[in-house]
C-alpha cells in the first residue's frame, strides 16, 4: 500500500491511496474459505461448496468490505503520522467506471485542512466586565421580602388596599371556576383596587380581565387557566370574598436571623443587609460571567481572521448528515455553523497553547462540587464525604456525563484564563441597569 498527498492550496489537500492485491488478498482468502465451511447451498454438503460458487456469491461483497477496512484504518493513521490538522472528514473523489477487478486499485480523498493563524486574547479593545451590585434599594425590597414573608396572617372584617383575599373566580361561559389567594398589591387596575376596598366576606365583585394584574403571568395562576388561554382572555369575571387577611411582617429580631442563617451567624439588621448584599451578588457573578464569556468570544470571532476550505466543507456537510442535502441547502447549513466552528478552532488553540486540560482528579472533584450544590436544592446541606464520592463515581461511569460535566469545567478554565489575560474593563452597574445594557 502506497499514500501519498497532494497539496492543492493552504487549505486543500487530495491523498492518493494505491492498493495493490498483496494487501488484501489472504484475508479474503480467509473469510471466504472460512463462509465455504458454513455455507448450507442445495445440492452440497456442509463444507463442500465449490470455492468458485463462493467467490461468486460473496468474492466481491467480502473484497469491497475488506479494501474499505483497510483504507479507515490506513488512511487514519496516515493523518496522524502526518500530523494533518483536518476539518470533517476525508471525502473520497468519485470514479466512473471503478473496476474492482484490478490486480491494483487507486482511491483519492479531498481534505479540508485547518487554517494557520494567531489568537491575540489581549485585544486592543477592551471588553466590559460587568461586576454587578445590589443598590440600597434592591436590599431593602428583599428586606420587604423577608418580612413578608415569615411575617402573620391577621383575618380581617373588610378589604384593605394592602391585603391577602382568598375567593373564588367565576365566569360560566368561560367556564372559569377557581378558588384562589390574590394579594391587592399584586393588581395593577386601580378600578378593581377601588372595586375590592371595604368589601367584606360573603361580597362578590365584578372585575375586568385585561390588565388586572401588574404581571400578566398572575392571571392564569389565579383563574386556573393555560397562560395561552389567558393572554387571550377578555372578559368579565365574578371574585366571592371568602377570607380576607392582613399579613402582618416579621419583626427583624434575633429568632428571625436564626431561621434563616442559622445560630448565631446573623446578629443585627446591619449583618442581614450585609449578608443580602454578599449573597445577591455572589447569585450575579454567574450572570455576568456568562455575559463576559460570551462578549470574548464574540470579540475574539470578530478580531482573528483566517480563511476556512468553505468548498470543501460544504461537500461534507451535503453527505455527512442522516440525508443527503442539496447545494443550496449545503451552503446555508455551512453559513449557519460557520461562526461556531471559528470559534472552536480558536478556543482549541488557546487550549492548546496554554495547556488548559481537564484531569480525570480535577474532574471528579468538580462532579463532587456540581452534586453537593444540586442536594443543598432539597435540603441536603451536610453530606457526607463518602456519600459524595459515590455519588461522584457513578456519573464518572456515565459518558455523556463525563462529557457534560467536561465542556463545563473547560469553560470554567477558559473563563479564568481571560480573566487574567484578557483586555477588560471593569463596570459596576446595577441589576437593572445591567440588564437594561447588556441585554438591551
Amino acid at each position: 500500500m502506497n499514500i501519498t498527498k497532494e497539496q492543492i492550496d493552504e487549505l486543500n489537500a487530495v491523498v492518493k491511496v494505491a492498493i495493490s492485491k498483496d494487501d488484501y488478498q489472504d484475508k479474503v482468502e480467509k473469510i471466504l474459505n472460512d463462509y465455504r465451511k458454513q455455507a448450507n447451498i442445495p445440492g452440497f454438503r456442509k463444507g463442500q461448496v465449490p470455492m468458485g460458487l463462493i467467490k461468486k456469491q460473496y468474492g466481491k461483497a467480502v473484497l469491497v468490505d475488506e479494501v474499505n477496512k483497510l483504507l479507515q484504518d490506513n488512511l487514519n493513521k496516515y493523518l496522524t503520522e502526518e500530523k494533518l490538522d483536518v476539518l470533517g472528514n476525508p471525502l473520497p473523489k468519485q470514479q466512473d467506471n471503478f473496476d474492482w477487478d484490478s490486480e491494483n486499485l487507486d482511491f483519492e480523498f479531498e481534505l479540508g485542512l485547518a487554517p494557520s493563524f494567531d489568537v491575540q486574547v489581549k485585544t486592543k479593545k477592551a471588553v466590559t466586565q460587568y461586576k454587578i451590585v445590589a443598590d440600597k434599594k434592591m436590599i431593602e425590597e428583599q428586606v420587604e421580602r423577608i418580612q413578608k414573608q415569615y411575617g402573620k396572617l391577621v383575618s380581617k372584617d373588610e378589604v384593605g388596599k394592602t391585603d391577602e383575599l382568598t375567593g373564588t373566580f367565576k365566569n360560566e361561559s368561560e367556564e372559569i371556576e377557581h378558588k384562589t389567594t390574590i394579594e391587592l398589591d399584586k393588581i395593577k387596575s386601580k378600578k378593581a383596587i377601588d372595586a375590592l376596598t371595604g368589601k367584606k366576606v360573603g361580597d362578590s365583585v365584578e372585575l375586568k380581565t385585561k390588565g388586572l394584574f401588574k404581571e400578566d403571568y398572575f392571571l392564569s395562576s389565579a383563574l386556573g387557566i393555560d397562560r395561552e388561554k389567558a393572554e387571550k382572555l377578555n372578559a368579565e369575571v365574578s371574585f366571592t370574598i371568602e377570607e380576607i387577611n392582613e399579613r402582618q411582617p416579621a419583626t427583624l429580631d434575633q429568632e428571625l436571623f436564626d431561621k434563616l442563617f442559622g445560630k448565631d451567624a446573623v446578629k443585627s439588621e446591619k449583618e442581614l443587609r450585609d449578608r443580602i448584599k454578599e449573597d445577591s451578588e455572589k447569585q450575579f457573578e454567574q450572570q455576568s460571567d456568562q455575559k463576559l464569556l460570551n462578549d470574548i468570544t464574540e470579540k475574539l470571532i470578530d478580531d482573528t481572521k483566517f480563511d476556512l476550505p468553505s468548498e470543501f466543507l460544504q461537500k461534507w456537510i451535503q453527505v455527512s448528515g442522516e440525508n443527503p442535502l442539496s447545494d443550496d441547502e449545503a451552503k446555508e447549513e455551512f453559513e449557519k455553523s460557520e461562526k461556531g466552528l471559528r470559534y472552536q478552532l480558536i478556543e482549541g488553540k488557546i487550549i492548546q497553547e496554554n495547556n488548559l486540560q481537564v484531569q480525570m482528579d480535577e474532574l471528579k472533584e468538580f462532579a463532587k462540587g456540581f452534586i453537593k450544590s444540586q442536594m443543598a436544592q432539597y435540603g441536603h446541606l451536610d453530606p457526607q464525604e463518602e456519600e459524595l464520592e459515590n455519588i461522584a463515581m457513578r456519573v464518572m461511569g456515565n459518558q455523556d456525563e463525563v462529557k457534560r460535566l467536561s465542556e463545563q469545567l473547560m469553560s470554567q478554565k477558559l473563563l479564568t484564563f481571560y480573566k487574567e489575560h484578557a483586555n477588560l474593563k471593569v463596570k459596576e452597574v446595577t441589576y437593572d441597569n445591567f440588564v437594561k445594557e447588556a441585554y438591551s
